[in-house]
């Protein structure tokens, strides 16, 4: 028997926000889906259970202290969450995985991507690790030109690790061999990963534009902003790595020096003012780090950012 697309929220009381449930994707009527992806493409068993998976549970129990309702004046957004718009947003729960097929789940992913986009509503993932953008990205096969921009600690141009090439360490080397990425815009980059002087050269070969959180720090978020032109398709790739550990400490690689939250926050509203954002997946959250949920926390925050510049912007809902 075929598992379904999707199950319900494991291990949450409630959905994000405790907006509605739905996992009949044939169904779905929705301006925004959040869309949880447990597992990724593992390097060897022992990361077969890595702890990632548990995050969008996680993010899900924060959302509740994210907000308090929908009619809260939020002073990240200057108002109501909404913005006097009527805005549909439901959650679709998880991925399924089986033990007998570890690799059917990206399958599964895209097929729910696929879903979601057709009926015209807009993904938001919550990982799971950084290969789970991956099939999210094939998702999007047709609905180009799009700029991806990524926020990372690292690189993430491997072609392959332990013969893998879906993994954590792959999803923009993934994503710059799909024709409907017509650029790339990295940010956030410092300290050392996994990537070799061969990886930052077919990166810088293939065109992506790498801009170190310390650019960011000297320079601000509104020089990569400036450089963006107005009317672009943008889908954002968030790893928890790229902000700083003292917003993010739940990750498996701290790097100091990361981006602090009102930056990506200005990211956000910066793009949802230039042009459509069609996706935007957060990933990498180790929850088990955690300290106090705040890493939890800021992902449920950053994702109420995205959803609220879209209504003020006039991108999603009706008046």
């Amino acid at each position: 028997m075929t598992p379904p697309l999707t199950q319900p929220p494991r291990g949450a009381a409630r959905t994000f926000m405790g907006f509605p449930p739905c996992t009949d994707l044939d169904a779905l009527e929705a301006d925004v889906a959040i869309l949880g992806i447990p597992f990724g493409a593992v390097y060897d068993l022992a990361e077969a259970a890595n702890d990632q998976s548990n995050a969008p549970a996680a993010v899900r129990a924060q959302s509740l202290l994210a907000s308090d309702g929908l009619d809260r004046w939020d002073f990240d957004l200057d108002g109501p969450l909404f913005a006097g718009r009527e805005v549909r947003v439901v959650d679709c729960g998880d991925v399924t995985a089986a033990l007998r097929d570890p690799a059917a789940h990206y399958a599964r992913a895209e097929a729910a991507a696929q879903k979601i986009l057709a009926r015209g509503a807009l993904p938001v993932v919550i990982g799971g690790d950084h290969g789970v953008p991956i099939p999210v990205f094939r998702a999007f096969e047709g609905r180009g030109p799009l700029t991806l921009v990524h926020i990372d600690a690292h690189l993430d141009w491997r072609d392959e690790v332990n013969g893998v090439p879906d993994g954590y360490s792959s999803p923009i080397r993934r994503a710059s061999e799909l024709p409907w990425f017509k650029r790339i815009v990295q940010i956030g980059m410092r300290g050392q990963g996994s990537a070799r002087e061969d990886e930052v050269r077919a990166a810088r070969d293939w065109g992506a534009e790498i801009v170190t959180a310390h650019e960011i720090h000297d320079q601000g978020m509104a020089a990569v902003l400036s450089s963006l032109p107005e009317g672009g398709r943008h889908y954002i790739t968030i790893d928890a790595d790229g902000l700083d550990p003292s917003v993010m400490p739940a990750v498996a690689a701290p790097v100091p020096g990361g981006l602090w939250f009102h930056q990506v926050r200005a990211l956000i509203h910066g793009l949802a003012a230039k042009g459509p954002i069609v996706g935007m997946d957060l990933v990498e959250i180790t929850p088990a780090r955690d300290v106090n949920g705040i890493s939890s926390l800021a992902a449920a925050r950053l994702i109420l950012n995205l959803i609220g510049a879209l209504a003020r912007t006039g991108r999603i809902g009706r008046v």
